[in-house]
Protein backbone atom coordinates (compact mmCIF):
# COMPACT_ATOMS: atom_id res chain seq x y z
CA UNK A 1 0.00 0.00 0.00
CA UNK A 2 2.83 2.40 0.88
CA UNK A 3 4.46 1.69 -2.48
CA UNK A 4 1.23 2.53 -4.28
CA UNK A 5 0.90 5.77 -2.32
CA UNK A 6 4.52 6.66 -3.09
CA UNK A 7 3.98 6.04 -6.81
CA UNK A 8 0.86 8.22 -6.81
CA UNK A 9 2.76 11.05 -5.08
CA UNK A 10 5.64 10.83 -7.56
CA UNK A 11 3.24 10.84 -10.53
CA UNK A 12 1.46 13.87 -9.11
CA UNK A 13 4.75 15.76 -8.75
CA UNK A 14 5.76 14.86 -12.30
CA UNK A 15 2.42 16.01 -13.71
CA UNK A 16 2.59 19.26 -11.72
CA UNK A 17 6.14 19.92 -12.92
CA UNK A 18 5.19 19.27 -16.54
CA UNK A 19 2.16 21.56 -16.20
CA UNK A 20 4.34 24.33 -14.80
CA UNK A 21 6.73 24.03 -17.74
CA UNK A 22 4.02 23.85 -20.41
CA UNK A 23 1.66 26.48 -18.96
CA UNK A 24 1.85 29.62 -21.08
CA UNK A 25 -0.29 32.56 -21.95
CA UNK A 26 -0.59 35.98 -23.56
CA UNK A 27 -2.44 39.00 -22.22
CA UNK A 28 -3.14 42.21 -24.14
CA UNK A 29 -3.23 45.49 -22.20
CA UNK A 30 -4.40 48.98 -23.13
CA UNK A 31 -2.77 51.86 -21.28
CA UNK A 32 -4.00 55.41 -20.88
CA UNK A 33 -2.58 58.37 -18.98
CA UNK A 34 -4.46 61.64 -18.51
CA UNK A 35 -2.46 64.87 -18.72
CA UNK A 36 -4.01 68.32 -18.30
CA UNK A 37 -2.35 71.30 -19.99
CA UNK A 38 -3.20 74.76 -18.72
CA UNK A 39 -0.58 77.37 -19.57
CA UNK A 40 -0.90 81.16 -19.38
CA UNK A 41 -0.81 82.51 -22.92
CA UNK A 42 0.23 85.94 -21.54
CA UNK A 43 3.55 84.68 -20.16
CA UNK A 44 3.80 82.17 -23.00
CA UNK A 45 2.77 84.10 -26.14
CA UNK A 46 3.51 81.15 -28.42
CA UNK A 47 1.15 78.94 -26.45
CA UNK A 48 -2.16 79.75 -28.15
CA UNK A 49 -5.37 77.85 -27.44
CA UNK A 50 -5.00 76.02 -30.76
CA UNK A 51 -1.47 74.91 -29.84
CA UNK A 52 -2.70 73.71 -26.44
CA UNK A 53 -5.41 71.66 -28.17
CA UNK A 54 -2.79 70.14 -30.49
CA UNK A 55 -0.68 69.25 -27.47
CA UNK A 56 -3.66 67.65 -25.74
CA UNK A 57 -4.38 65.55 -28.83
CA UNK A 58 -0.70 64.61 -29.18
CA UNK A 59 -0.39 63.53 -25.55
CA UNK A 60 -3.66 61.61 -25.63
CA UNK A 61 -2.37 59.55 -28.53
CA UNK A 62 1.13 59.32 -27.05
CA UNK A 63 -0.16 57.67 -23.87
CA UNK A 64 -2.76 55.37 -25.43
CA UNK A 65 -0.66 52.29 -26.05
CA UNK A 66 -1.13 48.55 -26.46
CA UNK A 67 1.17 46.01 -24.83
CA UNK A 68 1.45 42.23 -24.90
CA UNK A 69 2.47 40.23 -21.82
CA UNK A 70 3.77 36.77 -22.74
CA UNK A 71 4.13 34.64 -19.63
CA UNK A 72 4.63 31.24 -18.08
CA UNK A 73 4.76 30.19 -14.44
CA UNK A 74 8.18 31.75 -13.84
CA UNK A 75 8.91 34.51 -16.33
CA UNK A 76 7.38 37.03 -18.74
CA UNK A 77 8.07 39.45 -21.58
CA UNK A 78 6.18 42.76 -21.68
CA UNK A 79 6.42 44.57 -25.01
CA UNK A 80 4.66 47.46 -26.71
CA UNK A 81 2.96 46.71 -30.00
CA UNK A 82 4.31 48.71 -32.92
CA UNK A 83 2.29 51.75 -33.91
CA UNK A 84 2.61 54.91 -35.95
CA UNK A 85 4.63 57.70 -34.34
CA UNK A 86 2.42 60.32 -32.60
CA UNK A 87 2.10 63.80 -34.12
CA UNK A 88 4.68 66.36 -32.93
CA UNK A 89 3.88 69.88 -31.77
CA UNK A 90 6.35 72.75 -31.97
CA UNK A 91 7.28 75.95 -33.67
CA UNK A 92 9.81 78.76 -33.82
CA UNK A 93 8.75 80.07 -30.41
CA UNK A 94 8.87 76.83 -28.44
CA UNK A 95 9.72 73.17 -28.47
CA UNK A 96 7.92 70.30 -26.75
CA UNK A 97 9.94 67.57 -25.05
CA UNK A 98 8.18 64.53 -23.61
CA UNK A 99 10.16 62.61 -20.99
CA UNK A 100 8.40 59.29 -20.42
CA UNK A 101 9.81 57.28 -17.50
CA UNK A 102 7.13 54.65 -17.58
CA UNK A 103 7.55 52.89 -20.88
CA UNK A 104 9.76 49.96 -21.84
CA UNK A 105 10.95 48.56 -25.14
CA UNK A 106 11.26 44.97 -23.84
CA UNK A 107 10.73 44.18 -20.17
CA UNK A 108 11.74 40.70 -19.01
CA UNK A 109 10.77 39.58 -15.50
CA UNK A 110 11.62 36.37 -13.69
CA UNK A 111 9.29 36.30 -10.70
CA UNK A 112 10.85 33.08 -9.42
CA UNK A 113 14.36 34.54 -9.18
CA UNK A 114 12.97 38.04 -8.46
CA UNK A 115 15.03 39.80 -11.13
CA UNK A 116 14.23 41.83 -14.24
CA UNK A 117 15.96 43.05 -17.41
CA UNK A 118 14.57 46.17 -19.08
CA UNK A 119 15.91 46.71 -22.62
CA UNK A 120 15.55 50.36 -23.59
CA UNK A 121 16.45 52.13 -26.82
CA UNK A 122 17.11 55.66 -25.60
CA UNK A 123 18.20 58.37 -28.03
CA UNK A 124 19.76 55.80 -30.33
CA UNK A 125 21.61 53.92 -27.60
CA UNK A 126 20.45 50.55 -26.23
CA UNK A 127 20.60 49.89 -22.49
CA UNK A 128 20.02 46.73 -20.50
CA UNK A 129 18.70 47.83 -17.12
CA UNK A 130 19.18 44.85 -14.80
CA UNK A 131 18.11 44.83 -11.18
CA UNK A 132 16.12 43.04 -8.49
CA UNK A 133 12.31 43.13 -8.51
CA UNK A 134 11.22 45.22 -5.55
CA UNK A 135 8.69 43.54 -3.29
CA UNK A 136 5.27 45.20 -3.31
CA UNK A 137 3.42 45.15 0.00
CA UNK A 138 -0.01 44.38 -1.41
CA UNK A 139 -3.08 44.49 0.82
CA UNK A 140 -5.72 41.99 -0.32
CA UNK A 141 -9.16 43.61 -0.20
CA UNK A 142 -12.65 42.04 -0.08
CA UNK A 143 -14.10 43.63 -3.21
CA UNK A 144 -14.55 41.56 -6.35
CA UNK A 145 -15.69 42.26 -9.92
CA UNK A 146 -15.62 40.64 -13.35
CA UNK A 147 -13.25 41.76 -16.08
CA UNK A 148 -14.54 39.96 -19.14
CA UNK A 149 -15.12 36.36 -18.10
CA UNK A 150 -12.66 36.47 -15.21
CA UNK A 151 -13.66 37.04 -11.60
CA UNK A 152 -11.15 39.46 -10.14
CA UNK A 153 -10.15 40.45 -6.63
CA UNK A 154 -8.99 43.88 -5.48
CA UNK A 155 -5.55 44.60 -4.01
CA UNK A 156 -3.94 47.89 -3.00
CA UNK A 157 -0.65 49.27 -1.81
CA UNK A 158 0.70 52.70 -0.86
CA UNK A 159 3.77 54.24 -2.47
CA UNK A 160 5.53 57.57 -2.12
CA UNK A 161 5.57 59.86 -5.16
CA UNK A 162 6.64 63.49 -5.81
CA UNK A 163 3.91 66.02 -5.10
CA UNK A 164 2.32 67.23 -8.38
CA UNK A 165 3.43 70.65 -9.56
CA UNK A 166 1.15 73.57 -10.38
CA UNK A 167 0.79 72.38 -13.97
CA UNK A 168 0.05 68.74 -13.12
CA UNK A 169 3.44 67.43 -14.18
CA UNK A 170 4.08 70.03 -16.89
CA UNK A 171 6.80 72.61 -16.38
CA UNK A 172 7.78 75.50 -18.65
CA UNK A 173 11.55 75.96 -18.71
CA UNK A 174 12.59 79.40 -19.90
CA UNK A 175 16.18 79.36 -18.74
CA UNK A 176 18.79 77.04 -17.21
CA UNK A 177 21.14 78.38 -14.52
CA UNK A 178 24.04 76.75 -12.74
CA UNK A 179 22.11 76.68 -9.48
CA UNK A 180 19.70 74.21 -11.11
CA UNK A 181 22.40 71.59 -10.65
CA UNK A 182 21.57 71.59 -6.93
CA UNK A 183 17.84 71.11 -7.10
CA UNK A 184 15.96 70.61 -3.87
CA UNK A 185 14.47 67.23 -3.21
CA UNK A 186 10.78 67.20 -4.24
CA UNK A 187 8.11 66.97 -1.57
CA UNK A 188 6.78 63.42 -1.38
CA UNK A 189 3.18 62.34 -0.83
CA UNK A 190 1.35 59.02 -0.52
CA UNK A 191 -0.50 57.45 -3.46
CA UNK A 192 -2.76 54.42 -3.29
CA UNK A 193 -2.29 52.01 -6.21
CA UNK A 194 -5.20 49.67 -7.01
CA UNK A 195 -4.95 46.40 -8.92
CA UNK A 196 -7.44 43.69 -9.88
CA UNK A 197 -6.16 40.11 -10.24
CA UNK A 198 -7.74 36.77 -11.12
CA UNK A 199 -7.04 33.41 -9.51
CA UNK A 200 -8.18 31.74 -12.74
CA UNK A 201 -4.77 32.50 -14.28
CA UNK A 202 -2.39 31.23 -11.58
CA UNK A 203 0.73 33.34 -12.16
CA UNK A 204 2.10 36.01 -9.81
CA UNK A 205 2.69 38.42 -12.67
CA UNK A 206 1.17 41.40 -14.43
CA UNK A 207 1.82 44.36 -16.76
CA UNK A 208 4.90 46.60 -16.46
CA UNK A 209 6.43 46.36 -12.96
CA UNK A 210 3.23 45.25 -11.24
CA UNK A 211 3.41 41.69 -9.90
CA UNK A 212 3.42 39.67 -6.69
CA UNK A 213 -0.27 38.75 -6.36
CA UNK A 214 -1.69 35.19 -6.30
CA UNK A 215 -3.07 35.56 -9.83
CA UNK A 216 -2.56 37.47 -13.08
CA UNK A 217 -3.14 41.22 -12.71
CA UNK A 218 -5.72 42.36 -15.27
CA UNK A 219 -6.20 46.00 -14.26
CA UNK A 220 -4.12 48.72 -12.58
CA UNK A 221 -4.96 52.25 -11.47
CA UNK A 222 -1.86 54.22 -10.46
CA UNK A 223 -2.54 57.94 -10.24
CA UNK A 224 -3.29 59.20 -13.77
CA UNK A 225 -2.12 55.90 -15.30
CA UNK A 226 -4.72 53.23 -16.10
CA UNK A 227 -3.89 49.77 -17.48
CA UNK A 228 -6.69 47.41 -18.50
CA UNK A 229 -6.45 43.91 -19.97
CA UNK A 230 -8.55 43.42 -23.10
CA UNK A 231 -7.72 39.79 -23.96
CA UNK A 232 -6.18 36.68 -22.39
CA UNK A 233 -5.09 33.55 -24.26
CA UNK A 234 -4.05 30.50 -22.27
CA UNK A 235 -1.77 27.88 -23.85
CA UNK A 236 -1.90 29.19 -27.44
CA UNK A 237 -1.25 26.73 -30.27
CA UNK A 238 2.12 28.30 -31.10
CA UNK A 239 4.74 27.88 -28.39
CA UNK A 240 5.81 31.16 -26.79
CA UNK A 241 9.51 31.92 -26.42
CA UNK A 242 10.31 33.96 -23.33
CA UNK A 243 13.96 34.98 -23.69
CA UNK A 244 15.84 37.51 -21.61
CA UNK A 245 17.12 40.43 -23.75
CA UNK A 246 20.89 40.42 -24.17
CA UNK A 247 21.69 43.40 -26.42
CA UNK A 248 22.77 46.70 -24.91
CA UNK A 249 24.97 48.37 -22.29
CA UNK A 250 24.31 46.75 -18.92
CA UNK A 251 23.50 49.12 -16.05
CA UNK A 252 21.43 48.97 -12.87
CA UNK A 253 18.35 51.12 -12.29
CA UNK A 254 20.13 53.80 -10.28
CA UNK A 255 22.84 54.32 -12.89
CA UNK A 256 20.28 54.39 -15.72
CA UNK A 257 18.23 57.07 -13.93
CA UNK A 258 21.38 59.18 -13.52
CA UNK A 259 22.14 58.85 -17.25
CA UNK A 260 18.60 59.89 -18.17
CA UNK A 261 18.69 62.89 -15.84
CA UNK A 262 21.95 64.03 -17.44
CA UNK A 263 20.43 63.63 -20.93
CA UNK A 264 17.35 65.57 -19.86
CA UNK A 265 19.43 68.52 -18.67
CA UNK A 266 21.47 68.47 -21.87
CA UNK A 267 18.29 68.70 -23.92
CA UNK A 268 16.99 71.59 -21.83
CA UNK A 269 20.29 73.46 -22.14
CA UNK A 270 20.09 73.08 -25.92
CA UNK A 271 17.03 75.36 -25.93
CA UNK A 272 18.17 77.69 -23.15
CA UNK A 273 18.78 81.40 -23.95
CA UNK A 274 22.36 82.31 -24.83
CA UNK A 275 24.01 85.71 -24.11
CA UNK A 276 20.76 87.16 -22.82
CA UNK A 277 18.87 86.29 -26.01
CA UNK A 278 15.77 84.12 -26.01
CA UNK A 279 15.91 81.28 -28.50
CA UNK A 280 12.41 80.25 -27.60
CA UNK A 281 10.96 78.25 -24.75
CA UNK A 282 11.17 74.55 -24.10
CA UNK A 283 8.12 72.91 -22.60
CA UNK A 284 9.14 69.83 -20.69
CA UNK A 285 6.49 67.22 -19.94
CA UNK A 286 7.81 64.76 -17.37
CA UNK A 287 5.87 61.49 -17.14
CA UNK A 288 6.49 58.84 -14.53
CA UNK A 289 5.97 57.84 -10.91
Amino acid sequence: MKSIIRIIVVMTLVISSAYAQDFQGEATYKTQRSVDIKLDSTSNPGMTSDIQKQMQAMLKKQFQKTYTLSFNKEASIYKEEESLAPPQVGGSDFQVMVVDAGGSDVLYKNTKNKIYTDQKDTMGKVFLVKDDIEKIDWKLEKETKFIGQYQCFKATYVKMVPKPSTFSGISVNEQIEEKDEEENEPEMIERVVTAWYTLEVPVNNGPAMYQGLPGLILEVHDGKLNIVCSKVIINPESKIEILEPSKGKEVNREDYDKIMEKKRKEMLERYAPRNGRRNGESIEIRIGG
